[in-house]
């Protein structure tokens, strides 16, 4: 899969946005990659993190996050859902996963209900290895401090206004890939 022409194809032009997108995308993927390094006893595809990783944010550019410099329509929340729906277009099913299950540490249906999301009514949480992992590392990096890492507590912070299921995903993925 040559991932760099599907970013191509959506984020045509040289801007802003794309370069935010460009950043924190090669920022999770080193990450996951180095994790994934770092635990030759997980059976990870590393190929499929790089692209996944690379490609789990596609959705942005439909969504209303102007201080992003994403001026699209959509809530800011639906981006991994319009991110799947691209790479299902695409024909790219498991990276489709990757971008609808990365939102927070993944969402049930109980806290998409609990907190009335305007995403499908369905279960988005990340099943496996890999999906896991992009997951995990996405945590580290905003698209609004494109210069430095976060730090285990700082993540796991940003995982709040998911809820205490979020949180405990995130801590189940601290053991298994410290």
């Amino acid at each position: 899969m040559d991932y760099q022409a599907i970013i191509d194809k959506y984020y045509p032009e040289e801007n802003e946005l794309r370069r935010i997108l460009m950043i924190h995308s090669r920022s999770v993927a080193d990450k996951a990659l180095a994790i994934a390094e770092a635990h030759p006893e997980l059976p990870i595809d590393k190929q499929f993190v790089e692209e996944a990783a690379m490609l789990h944010d596609i959705g942005i550019f439909r969504t209303n996050a102007p201080s992003i410099h994403c001026f699209g329509t959509e809530p800011y929340i639906c981006h991994g859902t319009i991110g799947a729906e691209l790479m299902r277009e695409e024909g790219f099913p498991q990276h489709a996963l990757v971008c609808e299950r990365h939102t927070g540490s993944g969402l049930s249906l109980l806290e998409i209900e609990r907190q009335n999301l305007p995403v499908p009514h369905h279960d988005m949480l990340p099943l496996s290895l890999e999906e896991k992992l992009i997951c995990y590392a996405d945590k580290f990096f905003s698209k609004t401090h494109l210069e430095r890492e976060r730090t285990v507590e700082q993540a796991r912070n940003s995982l709040l206004k998911f809820g205490e299921e979020g949180i405990a995903r995130f801590d189940a993925w601290i053991q298994l890939f410290s």
